[in-house]
């Protein structure tokens, strides 16, 4: 199939820090690529694929993010080529609300269909623009959780999960005496119950990410002033290696999630290298962590503090075996390759 992959415009693809979507559209395209597909990812300009890569932004773009001018530049170039070439079996849209409120504004950009995975919680805002739009285009979810959350009637093709590249985590069984959090430091993230969880399990805490700036009052006054260099360690926004090696070396990874995530890849990248994830009960959180086996899924601060206890239970190789089973590119291509042929029919 000749396939269009619409990414948003903000971050390059893969990103070289924070970026979650980023990481998904980079493994799908170079997935498909390699089976064959013919695949034309629209993203930044200094983005790297095995795709076809088209830009109307040379580079990445971070402190302009979610500005409506910025989009709607990239999503009307973006279907205006898809326009143009006039061959493309099928559109998969990971951008964001444009190309869904405006496709049909294009010619025969309609006449393809269009997948849109939807990469974002179910807030009052996003919920009311798909349920207004709800049948405008396919729409894949990312969690049986997250579809769950979308208004009734939405024109569901599927719930296909992210996925990671295994052969970019390395496998460590032997860990070192550290918990790890990591992650966009803000509330949503929970980095101040990280604090408190490690402090009463006595556990040496390591903290990684990046500090945005509408989040920079929060981590001033709630994150920072616990840091001490010792117990409790931050180590800013890290390399993508660096990040690997925390993930690796950590004996358990903290989620203390504080909003609906509707799938987590921090979760599955930390048991990928076998470690295990405690994780408050939240959004996907029970769909990705199996209570007991992968680590524990937890109702409250009290319940993660204890479950630091018990992470000797876990074995690290059910942490790995599980990625391998059920999140894998190979898996997330395939899922997508079944959607698409199902939608060009």
């Amino acid at each position: 199939m000749k396939i269009a992959q619409i990414a948003p415009p903000w971050i390059t693809v893969p990103p070289a820090g924070y970026g979650g979507t980023e990481w998904v559209v980079q493994q799908l395209c170079d997935g498909l690529s390699d089976r064959g597909h013919e695949v034309t990812l629209f993203a930044s300009g200094d983005s790297h694929t095995r795709a076809t890569l088209r830009s109307v932004f040379p580079k990445q773009q971070p402190e302009v993010m979610g500005q409506t001018a910025f989009d709607a530049r990239h999503v009307a170039f973006a279907l205006a080529e898809i326009e143009a070439a006039g061959d493309f079996d099928l559109i998969h849209d990971h951008s964001g609300f444009l190309v869904i409120a405006f496709r049909r504004l294009f010619g025969r950009a309609v006449d393809r269909p269009v997948l849109h995975t939807i990469h974002c919680a179910f807030d009052a805002a996003a919920y009311g623009f798909y349920e207004q739009f709800k049948g405008a285009v396919s729409y894949n979810a990312i969690s049986e959780y997250q579809r769950s959350q979308g208004p009734a009637g939405m024109n569901w093709a599927g719930v296909v999960y992210n996925a990671l590249a295994l052969e970019q985590w390395q496998y460590t069984p032997d860990k070192e005496d550290y918990l790890l959090a990591f992650g966009r430091v803000c509330e949503a993230k929970g980095f101040h119950l990280a604090i408190e969880v490690a402090r009463r399990a006595g556990s040496k805490l390591v903290m990684a990410g990046v500090v945005q700036d509408q989040y920079a009052d929060y981590f001033h006054e709630r994150v920072e002033p616990h840091i001490d260099g010792r117990q409790v360690v931050y180590e800013g926004e890290v390399t993508n290696e660096r990040k690997r090696e925390l993930f690796a070396h950590a004996r358990g990874f903290l989620f203390p999630i504080l909003w609906p995530e509707p799938f987590g890849l921090v979760m599955i990248e930390a048991m990928a290298t076998g470690t295990p994830v405690i994780a408050l009960r939240q959004g996907s959180v029970p769909e990705v962590v199996e209570h007991g086996r992968t680590g524990f899924v937890v109702n409250g601060v009290d319940e993660m503090v204890a479950a630091v206890a018990r992470l000797p239970e876990i074995d690290p190789r059910a942490c790995r075996r599980s990625v391998e089973e059920r999140f894998t590119v190979a898996r997330m291509c395939d899922d997508y390759e079944a959607l698409y042929r199902r939608l060009v029919g």
